[in-house]
């Protein structure tokens, strides 16, 4: 079975929404905000690592209109990996090899996790966390928090009264105050 890994921009309030630009939200691009060559190096290798990228529509809308443009090793790896977004209206995606989940996402992911290859990784996709969170498919729950509070916005845990508990497995500091918080299902 396949492992998957939601790995998240978070602000210190909770708040996962615009962290890279987007025009959603007042306080966007709040990332920019703390370079840093050490942090960029995690998310170099984790891109790395993962054999699968799988994304939600909105996400993939924006990387989609984005990395094809971008250059360097990075870019590289983000272009021609293999890619599964999940969504009802997207039918014919331009972006170099990715493949559409477009029936029921807790099967289609299901299947995918099932299925052949490494690490399947998320980033972005507020719903399809949601539902992943709500449906127990995440393996590992990477949440990258950074020390800024930006009030409301989209948040990395949906609003429900179902309990999860999550076993801490490391941290790591970066030198611009941003920390990377790992868990596991318990």
């Amino acid at each position: 079975m396949r492992s998957l890994i939601v790995s998240e921009f978070v602000t210190l309030d909770g708040v996962m929404e615009a962290p890279g630009g987007e025009t959603t939200h007042p306080h966007t691009n709040w990332v920019s905000e703390f370079p840093g060559d050490e942090m960029f190096e995690f998310k170099y290798d984790e891109i790395v690592e993962a054999d699968t990228l799988l994304i939600g529509r909105v996400t993939y809308e924006s990387f989609a209109g984005a990395w094809p443009t971008y250059e360097g090793p990075f870019a590289d790896k983000m272009n021609s990996m293999p890619k599964v977004a999940v969504s009802s209206t997207l039918t014919d995606p331009e972006w170099n090899n990715t493949t559409v989940i477009s029936g029921d996402a807790v099967t289609g992911v299901g299947d995918l996790k099932s299925g052949e290859g490494g690490p399947i990784l998320v980033a972005g996709s507020c719903r399809l966390v949601h539902t992943l969170l709500e449906h127990d498919l995440v393996d590992e729950l990477r949440l990258m928090v950074f020390p800024i509070s930006i009030g409301a916005g989209l948040r990395v845990f949906p609003d429900t009264r179902k309990k999860a508990l999550w076993d801490f497995v490391s941290t790591r500091s970066f030198p611009n105050g941003v920390r990377l918080d790992i868990y596991r299902p318990a």
